[in-house]
């Protein structure tokens, strides 16, 4: 029988099966990796039966863990949003929400609503840490962070906080008299290109198009390379070569006219930004209240609990 301490047991049980890890679930848990493995074992004990499979690589759901994880996890997370919900109605929320970010996820999701959140909460702080490689959240101790929709693992609750976005082919009016326009991607092997080297594999990242509903890429050759989007888009606008860079980056360089747009039939949207985050379980009353201001100004994006 599940004494008065089982609930805890049930949480910890559900959190190990859903990341299939116990490091990682005693870091969202915050606790030890023994203290997790004591509290599996008390409660298989308790159960008298088997609910993990662990080896030294990797940990499964047993058959009856699954059976019980269908019983259980809808009440665990009901009973987690109610108390989170009444925690969010104390008079003053406190502590540091602490985010990962690209500088443009920064600029599109979080910057446009910390005036409203600070003012909300004036007890409260935000750390903001700039990184273009992924970031386990949970081994760095981060409440959330915001990547690309197509770069989030899977054991992750995301959310889609931005529209979908474009690339665009860019290069100063200067780099095109002297080089002229590319007419296909393709015709890009033949141009100085501007290339971006990715942080967390250090490979350099292949320009992506569609042409008549098929994707492809096209590898550029170039004098340049960055790992910053920013020195990308200085190098292109001193005429240096062509860039490929976010849409929303360069669109008030297109309509001044220090850049033209090329090729924009072949790049076609993708999706945009995402806020990823262990679970809904354990969530910190500064967290839910920072998630409850970036609903305001995107509430089409997020359903209804």
């Amino acid at each position: 029988m599940i004494m008065r301490d089982g609930l805890d047991d049930l949480m910890a049980f559900a959190c190990v099966a859903r990341v299939r890890s116990f490091t990682r679930a005693a870091a969202e848990l915050g606790t030890s990796t023994s203290n997790l493995s004591h509290t599996i074992k008390r409660l298989e004990g308790r159960l008298g039966i088997r609910l993990l499979q662990r080896n030294s690589r990797s940990v499964s759901v047993s058959e009856a863990g699954n059976e019980l994880l269908r019983s259980i996890g809808p009440e665990l997370e009901r009973i987690e949003n109610a108390v989170g919900r009444l925690q969010l109605k104390r008079s003053s929320i406190s502590g540091a929400v602490r985010l990962t970010a690209t500088r443009q996820a920064y600029e599109m999701v979080i910057r446009p609503v910390l005036p409203a959140f600070v003012a909300a909460h004036p007890d409260a702080t935000v750390e903001v840490l700039i990184d273009y490689a992924f970031r386990d959240v949970i081994a760095d101790q981060f409440d959330a962070g915001i990547r690309l929709g197509e770069k989030i693992e899977q054991d992750m609750i995301a959310l889609k906080v931005g529209p979908d976005l474009r690339m665009a082919v860019v290069a100063a009016p200067s780099y095109l008299a002297r080089h002229g326009t590319p007419r296909h991607p393709r015709d890009l092997v033949n141009h100085r290109c501007i290339n971006y080297r990715m942080v967390a594999s250090g490979a350099i990242y292949a320009w992506e198009f569609e042409e008549n509903g098929l994707a492809f890429e096209v590898r550029v050759p170039g004098p340049l390379t960055f790992n910053e989007p920013q020195l990308m888009l200085d190098a292109a606008l001193s005429g240096l070569g062509i860039a490929y860079l976010l849409e929303n980056d360069v669109a008030p360089h297109v309509g001044s006219g220090g850049l033209v747009n090329l090729l924009a039939e072949w790049t076609a949207p993708f999706p945009g930004f995402y806020l990823y985050y262990p679970s809904r379980l354990q969530m910190r009353p500064v967290f839910g209240a920072f998630l409850d201001v970036l609903r305001s100004p995107c509430q089409y994006l997020f359903p209804p609990e």
